[in-house]
């Protein structure tokens, strides 16, 4: 085999061998924020939030990222900061967002504080924070059981002006 044949067959393997995923978060749909970005905008707009925690060598979290391109999932998503982190350059950060293991995806709720909402996650005795990858019923589930602990409540209306005799 000549030099040029080798040095095209170990190009070849190498680049089998690494996983090309393209994930497709929606990003010109969905406002992700990055995690400093996103808890500094929950805090001043008293939104809820929803942090998911993935990698981009992960074929599960690939998947769900289709998701976001439903049309009622990016509608529901304009009442949440959103904040999506590659585990594996912020392994340091994301630990904190790992309660019940650091798989992938995760998906988590926070009050505008920051604060984790333990009590909304997926119906599942392990792996509470993994929505279904292909399913948008299970993560509009999750963001309707958020909203309804974490959002602000509506402002009342105004009281009409008495009237004068």
């Amino acid at each position: 085999m000549t030099l040029a044949r080798t040095m095209l067959a170990a190009t070849a393997l190498v680049l089998l061998a690494r996983p090309v995923l393209a994930h497709d978060w929606n990003d010109a749909n969905v406002a992700w924020k990055s995690l400093d970005d996103g808890l500094a905008l929950a805090k001043k707009e008293h939104k809820p939030v929803c942090l998911i925690v993935y990698t981009e060598w992960c074929p599960h979290c690939g998947n769900y990222s289709k998701v976001f391109h439903d049309p009622k999932v990016v509608e529901k998503a304009k009442r949440f900061v959103m904040i999506h982190v590659d585990q594996d350059k912020e392994k340091d950060r994301t630990q904190k967002y790992a309660p019940d293991g650091a798989y992938i995806p995760r998906t988590m709720f926070l009050a505008p504080d920051g604060t984790l909402a333990t009590d909304v996650h997926a119906p599942r005795p392990q792996y509470q924070y993994f929505y279904d990858e292909k399913d948008p019923a299970s993560v509009l589930a999750g963001m309707d059981a958020a909203l309804a602990k974490l959002a602000p409540a509506p402002a009342a209306p105004a009281a009409p002006p008495a009237n004068k005799p």
